[in-house]
């Protein structure tokens, strides 16, 4: 094994057994070795064989990249997926998460968990024996925030002193990239209208993660979150569980669309991020999604690399 490799073994070594409920559970030498992991299995320079390891999905929330992103990681790790799809299982009966979480426990190796509260996933973690991860709550979606922090070091290298700005709802993607940001070092920046801010708790808690002179600010005047800005990033305005309300923040968001006049107000080497699903013309332009500065699909293929390297570290597999 290379010496750099042995050095991210190092560091990852104290993740093994560990869950992955938040952002703010990593540190920056772990998040910054997860990265490089990441880049070493992405270009094959690593190959990691964890056996007949299972991964167990409980998603009560629809997918498309997380999942699909999380079996195929499993797959090149050697292992296999479960999906445990509560309204197939006795979840969806009614059976307490106490004895599910105990139960999975004796037939998966770690759970990954995408649902609506915070708190559920917590208690996954509570009375489950193996690592649970967040494949996304109400609160946070870290693994997407590793991979857009993994696309950010893509295009720029360094990441202390960036500054990424986001533009909509102040949802769970804006929570994780705050905390994720602040410990890397880099600027967040979230746009938003008034009324739909990300909790001020969680905004507390990322400026007192930030490192390097990081700042994270909240500004209702989308123009001047993303001025000089390295990366524009946006997300749907109207999240699962919030479609009843799409009409409404229609209103509310009007003229906070990512596109063309937006991106000349930024970096003039500026990259597009989105976690996609997209909703062109709403959000961001069909110019700017397809234009040449996004690099939403790289980020959408960096969710399999990143949780490769999550899953390796978590089974103890480097």
């Amino acid at each position: 094994m290379a010496a750099n490799s042995q050095g991210v073994a190092a560091v990852l070594a104290d993740l093994k057994g560990l869950d992955f409920l938040s952002s703010a559970d990593l540190n920056v030498e772990q998040i910054l070795a997860l990265l490089e992991l990441s880049r070493q299995l992405k270009s094959g320079e690593r190959r990691i064989d964890l056996g007949n390891r299972v991964l167990g999905l409980i998603f009560t929330k629809a997918s498309t990249r997380t999942r699909v992103s999380f079996q195929v990681a499993m797959a090149r790790l050697g292992g296999q997926t479960v999906d445990l799809n509560p309204q197939l299982t006795q979840l969806g009966r009614g059976e307490p998460l106490e004895d599910t979480a105990r139960v999975l426990s004796r037939f998966c190796d770690v759970i990954a968990v995408r649902t609506f509260a915070q708190q559920e996933l917590i208690d996954y973690a509570h009375w489950a024996s193996i690592p649970v991860l967040n494949a996304l709550t109400d609160l946070e979606h870290p693994c997407q925030a590793l991979a857009d922090f993994l696309t950010m070091q893509e295009a720029f290298g360094e990441l202390p002193g960036q500054t990424l700005a986001y533009v909509g709802d102040g949802n769970n993607v804006a929570h994780s990239l705050m905390l994720c940001g602040a410990l890397l070092g880099v600027s967040v920046r979230i746009g938003c209208p008034k009324g739909f801010e990300p909790l001020p708790e969680v905004v507390n808690q990322a400026r007192n993660l930030a490192v390097a002179d990081a700042s994270i600010e909240v500004i209702s005047d989308p123009l001047a979150a993303v001025r000089g800005a390295q990366a524009l990033y946006t997300d749907v305005w109207a999240s699962m569980g919030q479609e009843q309300e799409q009409l409404e923040r229609e209103k509310a968001f009007r003229g906070f669309c990512l596109n063309e006049d937006m991106l000349a107000e930024a970096d003039p080497h500026a990259i597009v991020l989105h976690c996609l699903p997209a909703h062109r013309g709403e959000e961001i332009s069909p110019g700017v999604i397809e234009g040449g500065s996004s690099r939403i699909f790289d980020q959408a293929e960096n969710r399999l690399h990143v949780q490769q390297a999550l899953l390796a570290a978590v089974l103890g597999g480097l």
